[in-house]
């Protein structure tokens, strides 16, 4: 499988990349937190990790270590704008339960 992005995603990526000056791509992984268990965590790429896996979608490149791999895995990652707020959204196949305040999730 694969971790792949949405067009918007990847416009959104691209764009703070080019204002950032810098940049390979987006890491991607995950962090034990929550009432769920697990956490997204997202982060700009300046070195790539020789363990990491790389995806690319729509340009981007999108790195993921190996330990996170498993709980991510066939994800898409989109980017929405809803009223004032605006954020990556995850769709994740893995996904079985997702706390209330939407933090953290469960595999």
């Amino acid at each position: 499988m694969a971790i792949t992005l949405t067009e918007k995603a990847a416009k959104h990526i691209n764009r703070y990349i080019e204002r950032r000056g810098k940049g390979l791509g987006l890491r991607f992984g995950v962090r034990t937190t929550g009432c769920s268990g697990l956490a997204y965590k997202l982060e700009y790429v300046d070195e790539a990790d020789v363990q990491d896996s790389v995806f690319e979608s729509h340009g981007v490149k999108v790195f993921v270590d190996p330990k996170s791999l498993p709980y991510i895995d066939g994800t898409e990652l989109d980017f929405a704008r809803e009223g004032l707020n605006e954020g990556f959204k995850f769709n994740n196949p893995n996904e079985k339960d997702a706390c209330g305040c939407g933090e953290s999730f469960r595999i």
